[in-house]
C-alpha cells in the first residue's frame, strides 16, 4: 500500500463560474475608477439615447423610473482579475430604451458616455437582446437589491454582465449609436476593444 500524506487532499477544483485568469472576490466588491466619483442630483439627472436613431429619447429620473423594470441575478467579472458571484440587479432593460428611440438600420455600434466624461464602446448587439440594463439598484443575492452607492455608479449605470465590468459604464448619462465604432476611454489606452471574460479578452491583441 503506497504511504499516505497526512492532510494532503488534492487541488481544489476550480469553480466553473470564473473565467480563465480570475478570482472570487468573496464579500467583497472593490470599487475601481479611472475618475473621480461624481455628486450627482437626481432633479437634474437625465439618461439620452441619441445617433444613429430614429428620434432622440432624453429622460428625467422619475420618467425613467417610472418604466417597466426587470432583474437580473448573476455573476460579474473585472478585468483587474476579479469576480463577483450571485449578484441581484434591477433596472430598466436597455432593449426598453433603444425601443424608444427607433435605431437606424444602419446603426451597428454604441458608444456609452458618463455624467463624469467616461466613455466606452460596444457592438449593438452587446446591448440588446435582454443583455444589457440601466442599473439603480444591486445587492448580493438572496438580499434585496437596494440603491447603487455613488462609488458604484449611482445613482444609474449600465449593467453589461457577460462583458468585463470595465464596459458597464458608472453614473452613465447616455448611449449614441453609431455606424462605426469609435473607442472609448480604455480602449484608446489599451484595453481590449470588446472585453469578453470567457475569451480572456483583457488587452489589445489578445
Amino acid at each position: 500500500m503506497p504511504p499516505v500524506t497526512r492532510g494532503f487532499v488534492g487541488r481544489r477544483p476550480r469553480d466553473r463560474r470564473l473565467p480563465p485568469g480570475q478570482y472570487d472576490a468573496g464579500d467583497q466588491w472593490p470599487v475601481l475608477t479611472a475618475e473621480r466619483a461624481p455628486t450627482l442630483d437626481t432633479a437634474r439627472w437625465t439618461f439620452r439615447v441619441d445617433g444613429l436613431v430614429q428620434r432622440p429619447v432624453e429622460w428625467t429620473w422619475d420618467e425613467i423610473r417610472a418604466l417597466p423594470r426587470e432583474r437580473w441575478d448573476g455573476d460579474i467579472h473585472c478585468v483587474t482579475t476579479w469576480s463577483k458571484f450571485g449578484m441581484r440587479w434591477s433596472g430598466v432593460a436597455v432593449d426598453t430604451l433603444l425601443e424608444a428611440a427607433g435605431p437606424l438600420p444602419e446603426a451597428r455600434f454604441a458608444v456609452a458616455h458618463s455624467h463624469s466624461g467616461y466613455t466606452t464602446n460596444m457592438p449593438l448587439s452587446d446591448l440588446t437582446g435582454g443583455r444589457a440594463w440601466l442599473a439603480f439598484e444591486a445587492a448580493t443575492a438572496p438580499a434585496h437589491p437596494a440603491p447603487l452607492t455613488r462609488e458604484h455608479g449611482g445613482p444609474a449605470r449600465l449593467l453589461v454582465p457577460h462583458l468585463y465590468f470595465w464596459k458597464s459604464a458608472k453614473w452613465v448619462a447616455g448611449l449614441r449609436l453609431a455606424a462605426e465604432d469609435e473607442p472609448g476611454f480604455w480602449e484608446r489606452n489599451g484595453y481590449h476593444d470588446r472585453g469578453d471574460p470567457w475569451s480572456e479578452q483583457r488587452f489589445a491583441g489578445d
